[in-house]
């Protein structure tokens, strides 16, 4: 569950944000203060919040950057072990079908050479026959 920690704080923070502000906003409200210091007071909750949302907010995307950076590392990485592990595999199967290929060309040129060795033995046997009767 360790992917779901990201989305799980911010929807905490959020909350927590918006929790705090209302509960900000009634504690002001129902505060025994003049409406000059009343305002003033909501002013400046206001923008400690809206300070604080921007901090986090920062934060946050320092966070996203180091995280985008480290995941492009690691799959850069993987990308290139990768490439690697196919190259190795592309040259081990040139090297079987170089090897495949010899054995081919040599198995061929043994048929060839029996091939002309029994034409060569079966022409002697055709000749000792016919010399044999003219005899």
């Amino acid at each position: 569950m360790p992917d779901n920690d990201g989305s799980s704080s911010v929807e905490k923070l959020t909350y927590f944000l918006i929790g705090a502000g209302i509960g900000a906003t009634l504690a002001l409200l129902f505060a025994p203060k003049s409406g000059r210091e009343l305002r003033g007071d909501i002013a400046d909750y206001t923008r400690k919040g809206i300070d604080a949302a921007g901090d986090s907010a920062r934060r946050l995307g320092e966070r996203a950057g180091e995280l985008y950076d480290t995941s492009r590392e690691r799959v850069a990485g993987a990308y290139g072990a990768a490439r690697e592990k196919l190259s190795h595999s592309a040259e081990a199967v040139s090297e079987a079908a170089s090897r495949q290929k010899e054995q081919i060309v040599a198995a061929i040129e043994a048929g060839k050479q029996a091939y002309r060795e029994e034409k060569r033995r079966t022409g002697e046997v055709g000749r000792a026959a016919v010399e044999g009767e003219e005899a």
